[in-house]
């Protein structure tokens, strides 16, 4: 993957502008992401964004004893914890140590440049799940989205494996590389609310 410091700077802007823009009766809005509404797709930003958060900064996991739907996140000022979340991972990610070597996720090593493109995902593919969701717009940098793109096809098979994507979805060779991202993370990128 190409150096992810900038694409992380411009996916956090549009995130951050997108999660800014959903209004409270949007909550309920069910999502591209079966699994989850609006409000389960924020709480599960909130709950694992601590963990890569703490990752890259080669810090310990957080304590936690509940699972992601054990709790609601979502219930006090979530649009600061998680915007002031993601401030703090674009600069963690701006460090030049940050995406060297390898760190621990969970009890997992892993390199951390792939760590830093999980987060790039998240904000990506859930961006435009919640962007779906709520009817606003969302623009993903191409070169971000091409990136992404490259990035998950090295691992789809494995990411299907941990349940981590769903089964691929049909979509043409010339669609846009979002397009073909989303298609690869069982996504239909035509889906509306």
């Amino acid at each position: 993957m190409t150096d992810l410091r900038p694409m992380l700077e411009r996916a956090a802007r549009e995130f951050t502008g997108l999660l800014r823009a959903i209004e409270p009766a949007q909550l309920d809005n069910r999502t591209p992401c079966a699994e989850y509404d609006v409000r389960g797709l924020l709480n599960h930003l909130l709950y694992w964004g601590p963990w890569l958060a703490a990752a890259l900064r080669r810090e310990p996991a957080p304590a936690v004893t509940t699972g992601e739907r054990d709790v609601d996140l979502t219930q006090g000022d979530w649009l600061g914890e998680l915007c002031t979340l993601v401030d703090g991972l674009v600069d963690t990610c701006g460090r030049p140590e940050a995406l060297e070597g390898t760190t621990k996720f969970g009890d997992a090593e892993m390199p951390a440049e792939m760590i830093a493109g999980m987060v790039l995902t998240e904000w990506v593919v859930h961006g435009w799940d919640l962007a779906r969701a709520t009817g606003l717009p969302l623009t993903v940098d191409p070169e971000v989205a091409a990136a992404l793109y490259a990035s998950a096809k090295a691992t789809a098979e494995q990411a299907r494996e941990m349940k981590v994507f769903g089964p691929e979805v049909p979509c043409g060779g010339e669609a846009p590389v979002l397009d073909r991202l989303l298609a690869l993370t069982g996504r239909d990128p035509e889906w509306r609310a």
